[in-house]
């Protein structure tokens, strides 16, 4: 494999890199406040972040690369890098895929969305209804790949009924990934993030916030930007005749489109996972209740899921569908927030920072700085393991709550539309079959304009006014 030129911004970040690291990791040049193991971690912490940002090489490689540096050099044990592999929330996410890959299997997805779409009657409700479903497949499918994945063959039928409006298309097609993006916040196996920053918490303050608390927090703002993108999509894409004509969708025509079905009654397999799904999910938010941790819950789930009797997918098919790249890198960063935590030097990076400031002003700029991060750094889950344990120092430092801080950013780092390249799902329907249209570099850029001091301002607002009313203050107790 020929490996990517680098460009000359990209030699010169790792030059620099380079540079600070050996500064870092030298007694002589490292600043006298520095222990031993903070040195090393943030020479290892700052070329793994110029790597990301500046090399093509691959995160998870990267990330494991990194936490081996950590435990040869004695920072973190050869039990904590490993550990990781065990947590409860990389066996959440595991069983999630598995529960996803029944669900997809059934072609139950298609179905809710096609009873939902085949209601609208106008431009605007067949907007915010395409929402709505969109927003409920973050309970069904972990990680926003996953439901890009999940949701093309919809946009495709939906496209191919109205073929004759290309306008309608090009907003569906840009409408579908930025709702993904923003919803995933919703539930704690919407991303790979979500999880990272649970991990950070835990080791950094003790607090772990579970499946039900997560989903208190972050699914009405998940609802609410969600909705208010779907108003930025339908208004920078379409213009007012657009908007005006008339809509008919039925579940019959896209039925035409699809290669599954999605009218008549359901099938013994579908109806098989749909009772399972819906008893997950009840099990889930009812965790409170019972005190069964989430993770064991996607356990039982998978198992019944994958089981010959009663299962509509095998388990071998379903762990193919698993995104074990995307795990080990989640377990490696983890390991890297063990270390940047234990060893002090989170706390060192952060300890020039003003600590004076208004809470909301501190909320504000790291609300600001996660979400401009994916111009820099691409993958979410790399934003928020280079950002939340940053933020959770620094939360500490100024006496706002590391827990309100480290949701903030990583909500915030949703957003994630600027480029075709920014993420996942915005490549994905951005390269369509030949005859579909869909969105230019253009529309993305006229879209990002308005959608990220939006999204930014009203993550703010839940921080500020709505979490609190949730168990999540601003500050910290006695602050």
């Amino acid at each position: 494999m020929t490996p990517t030129p680098l460009k000359p911004w990209q030699y010169a970040a790792l030059c620099t890199a380079l540079a600070a690291s050996a500064l870092l990791a030298l007694p002589r040049t490292a600043p006298a406040a520095l222990p031993g193991d903070a040195r090393l971690t943030l020479a290892v912490f700052v070329l793994a972040t110029a790597a990301w940002i500046a090399t093509p090489v691959d995160d998870t490689y990267i990330a494991l690369g990194a936490g081996l540096a950590l435990t040869a050099t004695g920072v973190i044990s050869s039990e904590t890098l490993f550990g990781t592999l065990g947590d409860e929330t990389v066996w959440l996410l595991i069983c999630a895929f598995v529960l996803a890959a029944a669900v997809a299997r059934t072609g139950l997805a298609g179905r809710a969305a096609a009873f939902l779409v085949s209601g609208a009657r106008t431009v605007r409700q067949l907007t915010h209804l395409t929402t709505a479903a969109l927003v409920v497949t973050a309970f069904a499918v972990p990680a926003t790949s996953g439901r890009a994945a999940l949701a093309l063959p919809v946009f495709l039928a939906l496209a191919k009924v109205l073929a004759g409006r290309r306008r309608l298309v090009v907003m569906l097609a840009l409408l579908f990934p930025t709702v993904i993006l923003l919803s995933a916040v919703a539930t704690l196996i919407g991303a790979g993030a979500h999880l990272i920053t649970v991990s950070v918490l835990w080791e950094a303050t003790g607090e772990r916030i579970g499946f039900t608390q997560w989903l208190l927090l972050g699914l009405p703002l998940a609802a609410v930007s969600s909705h208010l993108a779907a108003e930025a999509v339908l208004l920078t894409t379409t213009r007012r005749e657009d908007r005006s004509g008339p809509v008919r969708i039925t579940a019959e025509q896209i039925q035409e489109h699809s290669g599954q079905p999605v009218t008549g009654p359901l099938g013994p397999a579908e109806t098989r996972c749909a009772a399972l799904l819906a008893t997950v999910v009840v099990l889930w938010c009812s965790e409170p209740l019972h005190q069964v941790p989430p993770a064991v819950v996607a356990l039982i789930g998978a198992v019944v899921a994958s089981s010959p009797a009663l299962g509509t997918v095998r388990l071998k098919e379903a762990l193919h569908t698993v995104p074990w790249s995307l795990l080990l890198f989640m377990a490696a960063t983890m390991a890297m927030g063990v270390a940047l935590a234990d060893s002090g030097a989170a706390r060192w990076l952060v300890s020039g920072l003003p600590v004076s400031v208004p809470p909301w002003a501190f909320l504000a700029a790291v609300i600001a700085v996660s979400t401009a991060a994916h111009l820099v750094l691409q993958s979410r889950s790399a934003r928020s393991s280079v950002l939340v344990p940053l933020v959770v120092a620094a939360a500490v430092g100024s006496g706002v709550n590391p827990v309100a801080a480290a949701l903030a950013s990583t909500a915030a780092a949703g957003f994630c539309h600027t480029l075709p390249a920014s993420a996942k799902p915005v490549t994905l329907f951005s390269d369509l079959p030949a005859g579909i249209p869909t969105y230019t570099s253009r529309d993305l850029l006229r879209l990002s304009a308005v959608l990220a001091p939006l999204t930014a301002a009203v993550v703010l607002l839940f921080a500020l006014l709505v979490w609190p009313l949730f168990g999540v203050p601003v500050l910290t107790e006695g602050s």
